[in-house]
């Protein structure tokens, strides 16, 4: 287990590294975004990852780490919205989103640990084609609850799907890290 948390701490930093850096270029524009466009990028970086793992020919010069980790930034930011609201310009200083990024962080760190103690790291032993599978599966999820308006019957919410979507993608890199 002291390996998964050093190798989940260095993806992580990998991916906040990028959003500190893309605040710098961008700001917080990303805060006008509501969920389900949010939503629909995930979609595409995981429809991508798929086409490349099913390919042998690619024509973009960006392999499946970059899109994971577009995955598990457009999550984190959909956590941020969720809890925040969507908004008509954008309101974040560096500070204040990287502060936020980090709590949501944090939060989903610890679902995976909860997991990980209760399934026995499972996740090793997959492939992960299909950890891309499940993150595809979990946006299907996601896009139908955002269609019946948030209402689930006896499912969880969106929030616990987009850091399951988080956790998958995190594996998924360390999978990719390890076979290099």
């Amino acid at each position: 287990m002291q390996d998964t948390l050093k190798q989940y701490d260095a993806v992580i930093a990998k991916c906040r590294a990028l959003f500190v850096n893309k605040m710098s270029d961008y700001g917080s524009a990303w805060r006008i975004l509501r969920l389900p466009s949010l939503t629909d990028q995930i979609f595409i970086k995981a429809q991508r990852i798929r086409s490349l793992q099913q390919n042998s020919v690619r024509k973009v010069d960006e392999g499946e780490i970059s899109e994971f980790i577009g995955i598990i930034n457009y999550c984190l930011m959909a956590l941020i919205q969720l809890e925040k609201g969507v908004v008509e310009q954008p309101d974040l200083n560096t500070e204040e989103a990287t502060g936020l990024y980090d709590k949501k962080t944090a939060l989903t760190k610890q679902l995976m640990l909860d997991k990980n103690h209760d399934y026995g790291e499972a996740w090793r032993d997959m492939r992960v084609s299909s950890l891309t599978d499940l993150i595809l599966q979990k946006l299907l999820r996601v896009k139908q609850i955002e269609d019946n308006s948030g209402i689930t019957i006896v499912s969880e919410g969106i929030d616990a799907n987009y850091q399951d979507m988080i956790n998958y993608a995190v594996f998924a890199m360390i999978h990719l890290g390890e076979s290099k």
